[in-house]
């Protein structure tokens, strides 16, 4: 079997705005073969900065598109492109766009390798450690506490048994601040588990402070209140804060995140499969943070896509037992894949069809497509 051809597809809903829903435009990658056998990845990226990473032409020997690097290639071997993919980037890459792009080609090869053997990748990455996590419902807060409160209630009622708010207001002052976690303990109730992601809005000062004024709303963890640089930032606000402090979905390298374990302390390892560099990598970072002791869950503000390549690569750790779960509405999010990966009682399933486990709605593909 041989790549014939790598297809990026950019999909955009018709009206964009600057809320950090990532779920509003999007980077598919379809990988066809030979064997009449098309693989499907994602890429959370800069849609249209990835789309020309790929597609770009030979420049030499250690600057070409992605896509030059794999065609003609076996799809199964994996690791083995995956380095091409990296080397024959390196002038121009070796972090952001250009690792995040290689995502979409690496997860479509995974697919290939899965729907030819009959096999769902989770096997093919080691089997799966469990095949039911605790969905929790991701949701930005709400533009003022009352509606904070109302989405939390209307989460709940729907059976989520954890919910995680982030971005939006945070970081507009502290009294803003406290009021909206409180808003959102108050809507899901004592009993739900709550996360809260600050989206990167406060100095080192301000998070150790607010970590402590969050302590009587229960956190399951504290999410990204620091740019992914501000690894002393970090490492002095694990070591005071009294709860988990969670960090990842902003880098994309191995050693960066071997870092932030490291050096920053976190306590929960947050990776994205489409964002860095695809599965096989993501087991690496996943088993380095099982070898720390500490959490690793996936970040996922995607489509089916990512859901389902994250469900796999979740499974496929020991050290693993939360899924975050996108609840935008937007049509991409909902439509784009013809399963819907249903939450049951708080807990979502392992998909156990061959490869990801999903199938393009192409007709949404068409509506959506940016040519």
């Amino acid at each position: 079997m041989k790549i014939t051809r790598v297809e990026p597809i950019h999909l955009r809903l018709p009206d964009v705005n600057e809320r950090c829903d990532g779920s509003q435009e999007t980077l598919v990658v379809k990988v066809h073969t030979d064997a009449g056998i098309t693989g499907v990845g994602e890429v959370d990226s800069s849609s249209l900065v990835a789309k020309a990473i790929i597609e770009g032409p030979l420049s030499h020997k250690i600057c070409r598109g992605l896509a030059e690097c794999v065609l003609g290639e076996d799809p199964f071997d994996i690791e083995l492109l995956t380095h091409r993919m990296y080397e024959g980037s390196i002038f121009f890459g070796r972090q952001g766009a250009a690792i995040q792009a290689m995502s979409g080609i690496e997860i479509a090869l995974w697919d290939i390798f899965g729907k030819a053997t009959k096999r769902p990748v989770y096997q093919l990455l080691g089997g799966a450690f469990r095949k039911k996590l605790r969905a929790y419902a991701s949701i930005l807060f709400g533009d003022t506490p009352a509606e904070t409160e109302r989405i939390g209630r209307d989460l709940v009622d729907k059976g989520y048994r954890a919910v995680k708010f982030g971005w939006g207001p945070m970081g507009q002052s502290e009294e803003s601040d406290i009021a909206h976690v409180r808003a959102a303990r108050q809507g899901i109730g004592a009993e739900v588990e709550l996360m809260v992601d600050a989206g990167l809005c406060w100095d080192t000062a301000t998070a150790i402070r607010r970590a402590k004024q969050f302590e009587p709303f229960n956190l399951t963890w504290l999410e990204e209140p620091l740019h992914p640089d501000n690894l002393q930032g970090y490492a002095r606000l694990s070591a005071q804060s009294p709860m988990r402090i969670a960090a990842g979905e902003e880098i994309c390298d191995v050693k960066e995140f071997q870092q932030m374990m490291d050096v920053g302390g976190i306590d929960v390892v947050q990776v994205d499969v489409t964002r860095v560099g695809g599965l096989g990598r993501s087991k690496r970072i996943g088993w380095d943070s099982y070898e720390r002791h500490r959490l690793c869950v996936n970040h996922s503000y995607k489509t089916g896509v990512n859901i389902a390549a994250s469900l796999h690569f979740m499974a496929a750790l020991p050290n693993s037992r939360y899924f975050e779960y996108c609840v935008e509405q937007g049509a991409l999010r909902q439509t784009l894949t013809r399963q819907r990966f249903p939450v049951f009682e708080g807990d979502i399933t392992i998909p156990e069809e061959p490869g990801l486990g999903v199938e393009l709605d192409e007709t949404v593909v068409e509506k959506y497509r940016v040519l």
